[in-house]
């Protein structure tokens, strides 16, 4: 899972569920603030552990012993990679290349890494969940994945997006990952395809979607997205004009750099509508994907890691808030970019995990002057937290996510407390990313094994 920490800072129907048995929960399906699973899920991303100059995942010996120091310390479950941001999977695919080695490291030859995983998880008593890099085709960083190996995928699929000027250029060019257009029918099917044959060879819990989003707010300004968005218009708002609309200015007239990101500095009369468009698209999406996994085995579990900091959210075209929350109309949080009826576009109620990256080092509100008097700040632990329960309206159960490794944690201690706090204040749990950054001193700001200061964050 390729985290940027903060961004730089920066199925085919709803169901609404209840908490699970014995929850106390409204009549509407939200789950009481009062319930406190407390469940612990450790992230192995498999560049990182299995083919990872540390990684001790690609052996299936080191495995068993790190599942069993995981299970020692109270971790309950595990959140493995099997599809990545090459666009490749950790098993073998009928819909796509199987990651096999990278820089010549290796998994154990014969063994199916993902089954496997699933064995030795069980085995422990630990749920296991699958993800998947949804969106995303190609590991910029090694040149390799499926739009590297497939000239015509890439030339029909590869996001097209804005460069600071206003050129419309593939994102593979501007030296990002390859990023392809969700809103392509073919994109999803290939997604859906890889989501289905997932859950039907292994006896996962649960299914996660990671990147499922557009690459940022310069995605996807292709031929294909800019004739949907026409007929969006004019389906919806019955916009006689669209046809005719200056495309891309009428969204974005000029753009700007700020911290290495490409942001809109004046934006068009479209705008607004543009970003309810690229939200429904991943709205429907996923609507597709719950309908995909429950078809197969309606007892796993569809969720979702996103970042925490909704307030900005909306530039990657998710909206992970209940439908029952209407960005719009909200006056105690402004949010200026939404439109009416954006509301219909989020899909917590389409989800039975959500994970969000609660990657901060502030934990309370209190700790900040400028955060002392707020109750709801997307970039402090307690804030985010805050705010997650106030947009979704705990519609579906939350885990908080720390970053162990990336962030500059002052002291063990610290992060001893934010997995705590996390714990003590979610309906879920906890996500702890990455499982690397607790046996691999040399992966983490501090330096240090975090084995301890993990299981006395865990400790009741």
């Amino acid at each position: 899972m390729n985290i940027l920490v903060a961004v730089l800072l920066l199925a085919t129907v709803a169901c609404k569920k209840n908490g699970a048995s014995g929850d106390a929960g409204g009549t509407d399906g939200s789950i009481a603030d009062t319930v406190r699973r407390r469940n612990v899920l450790a992230w192995v991303d498999c560049r990182s552990n299995v083919y990872g100059t540390t990684g001790r995942f690609n052996d299936t010996a080191q495995i068993r012993k790190t599942l069993d120091t995981l299970k020692s310390i109270g971790v309950t479950g595990l959140v493995m990679d099997v599809k990545g941001s090459a666009g490749y999977t950790m098993y073998p695919s009928a819909y796509t290349t199987q990651y096999t080695s990278i820089g010549g490291k290796s998994f154990t030859p014969n063994v199916d890494y993902v089954a496997f995983m699933v064995d030795e998880a069980h085995k422990r008593n630990m749920k296991i969940y699958a993800s998947t890099v949804t969106f995303v085709e190609g590991d910029a960083s090694r040149g390799m994945g499926t739009l590297y190996d497939n000239a015509a995928f890439k030339s029909n699929y590869e996001s097209i997006v804005c460069d600071v000027n206003g050129n419309r250029v593939s994102i593979t060019s501007t030296g990002r990952n390859g990023f392809v257009n969700p809103a392509q029918p073919a994109v999803q099917e290939r997604a859906l395809n890889i989501i289905k044959e997932i859950v039907t060879k292994y006896n996962v819990d649960g299914l996660i979607l990671d990147y499922a989003r557009y690459a940022d707010i310069y995605a996807d300004f292709s031929d294909f997205s800019k004739n949907q968005f026409i007929s969006f218009l004019q389906d919806r708002f019955q916009d006689n004009t669209a046809a005719n609309m200056n495309f891309p200015k009428d969204i974005v007239a000029s753009w700007k750099e700020s911290a290495g990101s490409v942001l809109p500095n004046v934006t068009g009369k479209y705008f607004n509508k543009w970003l309810l468009y690229r939200s429904g698209v991943i709205y429907d999406f996923f609507k597709k994907a719950r309908a995909t996994v429950k078809a197969v085995k309606s007892n796993v579990e569809f969720g979702v890691y996103v970042g925490a900091w909704y307030g900005t959210y909306y530039q990657v075209g998710v909206n992970w808030a209940s439908q029952d929350y209407d960005p719009f109309g909200d006056q105690t949080i402004r949010f200026d970019w939404a439109y009416p009826r954006y509301n219909e576009t989020g899909y917590a109620e389409q989800l039975d995990i959500l994970m969000t990256g609660n990657y901060f080092t502030q934990i309370l509100l209190s700790e900040n002057s400028a955060t002392a008097n707020l109750k709801y700040h997307w970039w402090s632990i307690e804030g985010s937290i805050n705010g997650i329960k106030y947009i979704t309206k705990n519609k579906v159960p939350h885990y908080g996510s720390v970053d162990m490794g990336n962030l500059n944690w002052s002291s063990k201690s610290e992060l001893t407390r934010a997995i705590k706090y996390i714990i003590d204040n979610t309906t879920g749990g906890v996500m702890l990313f990455d499982v690397v950054h607790m046996y691999a001193p040399e992966t983490n700001q501090l330096k240090q094994p975090l084995w301890d200061a993990v299981a006395a964050g865990i400790k009741k």
